[in-house]
């Protein structure tokens, strides 16, 4: 992959080229292009000049006609452009393409995204899924590096073959290196799993903040909890999970999860390195859906929130928090936002107003969730049955019965509802 961050004082310079079709709103190509503007920033690439293209027909070579690119790629060596960023996905052939017309480097947004992610690694685990995203969005596109080097590495023709191309080369070892992170990757995620069933095993519920990134998650973790996570104004400010025990009423308790930002086309790559850390999401027994409320774009955030955790399979039950709603920008939002999120709750992490609220929310649902059960000693399935759906907080034997009070979905109470003990 190349990498268009520069080491010395001087940025390099950026042509931005956004491409609209027919099937995508104006409303939606001015939200995508924001984002690529933010995303360029977060970056630190300064901003050459920048082009929307509306797109009728999409060209085989460039994406587009051949004259409009050859118009963008004198345009970009006018502004003295060091790169194209590109607001989609572009396949390997058209980036090859593109590279050979302009003589620059091109990148998409995907790459965009990936290169902010290897900038804000920071623990190991974050290190190695970064790593492991960069080489496999990499791999289809090594060839656009050799497309001139088809030299010879060992053997000689005519005894054991021609050997290995350079490409060739750098793909096996591409792949090699896959593997390792891999497996490395997999140690994480049975510590993680280990980790999870300790949790199980004590009763602690836990709560999952999700949202699209800068929604304000990591500021309401550390309203809610004084965890004193950093906190930025940035897109992918977080990257690794983090938790605390959150406090709640009635002596319950549960624990709160800080996860990483979604963003729509999130490279697939970044979802599959990044899947140990999602899977905090994944298995959260509710999640709380973080929407920045001064976002005139929050119901497509709130979308692709959806679409992500759709994938993940993570179908826990979900309060709705309408973040930052302290913000002049919001006050023209709010209204509509609670009309169309139905129980959703204002809050601001800044302010604090309304966090007694959502921390009631919160212990209202855990505290629904818990039932206590009396079967008689005879039914061991029963009690089976709870410790195999449901998380036992306490177990107390009673003559010809045993008393179970678990942490259980509607399907399991449902079952035994005959055995439930008020």
């Amino acid at each position: 992959m190349k990498k268009p961050i520069s080491t010395g004082e001087k940025p390099l310079r950026a042509f931005l080229i956004s491409t609209r079709d027919e099937k995508t709103s104006k409303f939606e190509a001015e939200s995508l292009f924001r984002e690529l503007l933010s995303l360029v920033s977060t970056l630190g690439l300064e901003i050459a000049g920048q082009e929307t293209v509306h797109v009728r027909e999409i060209g085989a070579r460039y994406g587009m006609g051949t004259g409009k690119a050859a118009e963008l790629a004198e345009k970009a060596r006018t502004l003295e452009a060091d790169c194209l960023v590109f607001n989609q996905e572009i396949s390997p052939s058209r980036q090859r393409n593109w590279e050979e017309l302009t003589g620059l480097s091109v990148i998409d947004r995907q790459e965009l995204i990936i290169q902010i992610f290897a900038g804000r690694a920071k623990t190991r685990e974050a290190e190695l899924q970064v790593s492991l995203a960069e080489l496999m969005f990499s791999l289809p596109r090594l060839q656009h590096k050799y497309i001139d080097l088809n030299r010879q590495r060992g053997g000689r023709y005519g005894t054991k073959g021609s050997g290995e191309t350079r490409l060739e080369t750098d793909r096996r070892m591409a792949e090699q290196r896959i593997h390792r992170l891999e497996e490395e990757l997999e140690q994480v995620r049975r510590q993680r799993e280990t980790q999870r069933k300790q949790r199980r095993r004590q009763g602690i519920p836990v709560c999952a903040l999700v949202g699209y990134t800068n929604a304000g998650k990591s500021s309401l973790f550390n309203a809610l909890t004084n965890a004193g996570v950093p906190a930025e104004d940035k897109l992918f400010a977080t990257l690794d999970s983090t938790s605390r025990r959150l406090q709640l009423s009635g002596g319950l308790s549960c624990l709160l999860v800080d996860t990483v930002g979604f963003i729509r086309l999130l490279p697939h790559a970044l979802v599959e390195a990044f899947r140990s850390t999602l899977e905090e999401a994944s298995l959260a027994d509710l999640l709380i859906n973080v929407l920045d409320a001064s976002d005139p774009g929050a119901s497509g955030c709130y979308e692709t929130t959806l679409s992500v955790l759709r994938d993940l399979k993570a179908g826990a039950p979900m309060i709705t928090v309408l973040n930052k709603a302290d913000r002049p920008e919001a006050a023209d939002l709010l209204e509509g936002l609670e009309k169309q999120y139905a129980g959703s709750i204002p809050v601001s992490a800044r302010t604090g107003e309304g966090l007694p609220e959502l921390l009631a929310g919160i212990g209202s649902f855990f505290a629904a969730s818990v039932c206590r059960f009396r079967f008689p000693q005879t039914r061991p399935d029963l009690a089976a049955l709870l410790y195999r759906s449901g998380t036992v907080l306490s177990e107390n034997y009673e003559g010809d019965f045993i008393e179970l009070e678990a942490r259980v979905d509607e399907k399991t109470a449902g079952k035994l509802k005959d055995y439930r003990a008020e």
